[in-house]
């Protein structure tokens, strides 16, 4: 049974969406400072794209909060907001090159995938640190080098630490094959890059401050001609 904590995270969640319903600007916000973190890494890993990234997020909030009335609460509201931005990302994906398979993407790059030389940081995120930002930077151009059924894996499981059932279900895979992708994304990261920087992981690819706000404001405007 449900724990004393579970139920309340339930039942707070129960109010957002009912205040979210009626477009109640707070609620949406709360709900978008909740899983923009979530929803923006796991669009970036399938688009490779910050912007388009941020764009698929926010194309997700906007159809999620102007069709909540479809939202049954049979599953958390993350893990359905994260459905819609995992299937809206692969639209994207078909429609930017509609001949590409997963499986065949993974067949041909599981043995001979290599990471690539890294390049010299970019220009510095003022939310860092100088240190700490050059060494995220090494580790997202690393995970971008992965091809895409490992990459999104990785940043699933290892970044959002979400469990091995979890990720299976999002990415409709065995759990069997999420172990086997995840093995090899390690793998290609190369063992002495995940000794050095692997406590870092779950600081890669920041979606909050400002950005966060500015998505809730672009959201809440748009909600407001629906």
């Amino acid at each position: 049974m449900p724990s004393e904590i579970a139920k309340g995270a339930l039942a707070a969640e129960a109010d957002l969406v009912t205040r979210a319903r009626r477009h109640d600007e707070d609620a949406v916000r709360a709900i978008i400072g909740q899983n923009n973190r979530r929803l923006f890494r796991l669009a970036r890993s399938i688009v490779k794209d910050d912007n388009e990234a941020e764009d698929i997020v926010q194309e997700c909030y906007v159809r999620a909060f102007a069709g909540l009335g479809e939202f049954r609460g049979e599953a958390r509201l993350s893990t359905w907001l994260t459905r819609i931005v995992i299937n809206q990302a692969y639209g994207r994906l078909r429609r930017r090159r509609p001949t590409t398979d997963l499986e065949s993407i993974e067949a041909t790059h599981a043995m001979d995938a290599e990471i690539i030389p890294f390049p010299l940081a970019r220009e510095l995120d003022p939310e860092r640190s100088t240190a700490q930002r050059e060494i995220q930077q090494i580790l997202e151009r690393a995970i971008d080098t992965l091809s895409e059924p490992f990459r999104v894996v990785l940043v699933a499981r290892l970044v959002e630490e979400m469990s091995i059932e979890q990720t299976a279900e999002l990415l409709a895979i065995r759990p069997e094959t999420v172990k086997t992708r995840l093995h090899r994304a390690r793998k290609l990261l190369r063992d002495h890059m995940e000794r050095e920087v692997g406590p870092l992981f779950t600081d890669v690819f920041p979606f909050a401050g400002k950005r966060c706000e500015r998505m809730a404001d672009a959201v809440i405007v748009r909600l407001r001609t629906v």
